[in-house]
């Protein structure tokens, strides 16, 4: 499943233009922080498989006020490292490639 582009931002890594994208409003259960936000990862020019990766923290805008730390590219270029060493293909058509990174999200209660 192809980003969208609007919304969407560039960013290089490695020499490798790719977009990402944080859902700009969060779902439910994101919203209400019992689950982490999530950011999604695509080759700008060849999109194939799309990086989903999972975040130890809550989606910024969420609706209870818990602190969280915006999503930033040098972060967005780590997870997408890791996500290379791991065998994401990002040319490759195929599903979703996922990266949880939430060990240590404690949800709301």
């Amino acid at each position: 499943m192809a980003l969208v582009r609007k919304g969407s931002r560039r960013i290089i890594v490695d020499g490798t233009v790719y977009r990402w994208r944080l859902r700009g409003r969060p779902t439910y259960c994101r919203g209400l922080a019992w689950s982490p936000c999530a950011f999604a990862v695509e080759h700008a020019d060849t999109p194939g498989a799309t990086l989903v990766v999972v975040a130890d923290q809550p989606h910024p805008s969420n609706w209870t006020g818990r602190e969280a730390e915006p999503v930033v590219p040098s972060r967005v270029a780590a997870a997408v490292r890791l996500a290379l060493s791991k065998g994401w293909t990002p040319t490759t058509p195929g599903s979703s490639f996922h990266l949880d990174q939430s060990t240590g999200f404690t949800p709301s209660s």
